[in-house]
């Protein structure tokens, strides 16, 4: 049977470079990947990865931990991290907490301690210091996507920021009948994300010197369907509308576009909705929005999990210093905002 040896000597490649090509161990071009690729499909050669495992010390596996995949955000940081991943070689193990205590600690505690995995990212958990200490202390970075974690490494969008902009969008083109539909109380258990958006809208409402009210702030729970329900008890209450509304995601954005509809309300003549994240159905709905692309999100966070690995493979003696870093956002306006109706 060929061995790596021959891989080599067929991709006029070093066997060093080979490992790295075929292990996912350490940075390789493209070119040399599919040469070491090629060699050892023509030899039949497949690298033993529980052989690798015990000389290297790590088990080429990545775990990420999300509170579920029913959502659209989630399943979109797994694709971008996923995708990440497998170019380098390594492999995904899935958690999800489900939105349960019990699942959440016996992760955390047991499931993550078993050393299978080299290293975790958690997806919008607010981890506690005890509990990345707990992975830190056995040699196992640990990266959040979602807000800042004591300790280790994590990426971020500055939500409170991302909602006074979108707000501050509508009072530019002439809205001051500006309604939120945001997410539920429930939601607001890590990282806060539903109040921290609440409030960049009423600090922009504030600075411009516009009123709210808690009639025109409602919560609903992330999806088409729940804020397709309250959009529909917003716009048939009372007898003066909003002209504009912010929701806190796209889906619920897009879901007050279709209650809006039913009131024969035409958007944006009538009524302008503007979102966050970058739902690819926001542009079959022309819906305008901050893209925070979740993917690209995820896609990095691999790449910052996997260079950690790197850094310490290199050195042991170097100090562990946390990065919190911010991920770019931009605006897309599409045509589900303009100037609000004449009185």
């Amino acid at each position: 049977m060929a061995g790596i040896k021959e891989v080599a000597e067929l991709s006029g490649l070093s066997i060093a470079t080979v490992s790295r090509a075929l292990g996912g161990k350490g940075s390789v071009s493209a070119k040399s990947r599919k040469l070491a690729q090629d060699a050892a499909a023509e030899l039949g050669f497949v690298l033993s990865y529980a052989a690798s495992s015990l000389a290297s010390g790590r088990n080429h596996n990545i775990g990420i931990v999300v509170p579920g995949v029913d959502r659209w955000f989630y399943s979109s940081v797994i694709d971008g991290a996923s995708s990440e991943l497998l170019e380098a070689g390594y492999d995904l193990t899935l958690y999800t907490t489900s939105q349960n205590e019990s699942h959440r600690a016996t992760i955390l505690t047991d499931f993550l301690l078993r050393k299978r995995l080299d290293a975790v990212i958690a997806v919008s958990l607010e981890l506690t210091e005890s509990e990345i200490g707990q992975l830190l202390a056995i040699h196992r970075p640990v990266l959040g996507i979602g807000g800042p974690l004591p300790g280790a490494d994590s990426l971020w969008v500055d939500d409170f920021h991302l909602a006074k902009r979108a707000t501050e969008h509508l009072i530019g083109l002439g809205h001051t009948r500006i309604a939120h539909i945001g997410g539920a109380h429930e939601y607001d258990a890590d990282f806060k994300l539903p109040g921290t958006r609440r409030s960049g809208y009423q600090m922009a409402m504030q600075e411009a010197k516009l009123p709210t009210s808690d009639a025109w702030q409602q919560s609903s729970d992330f999806t088409v369907q729940g804020a397709y329900a309250t959009a529909r008890a917003l716009l048939g209450a009372g007898r003066v509308r909003p002209t504009a509304v912010f929701a806190a995601s796209d889906e619920m954005a897009i879901g007050t576009i279709l209650a809006a509809r039913d009131f024969g309300l035409r958007v944006p003549e009538e009524l302008s909705v503007i979102g966050i994240d970058g739902h690819e159905l926001g542009q079959v709905f022309g819906l305008t929005t901050f893209d925070q692309n979740p993917r690209g999100q995820g896609a990095l966070a691999a790449k910052r999990i996997l260079a950690r690995l790197e850094q310490s493979a290199q050195s042991s003696t170097v100090p562990y210093e946390p990065v919190a870093e911010e991920f770019p956002t931009h605006l897309v306006v599409r045509t589900s905002t303009a100037v609000p109706p004449a009185e």
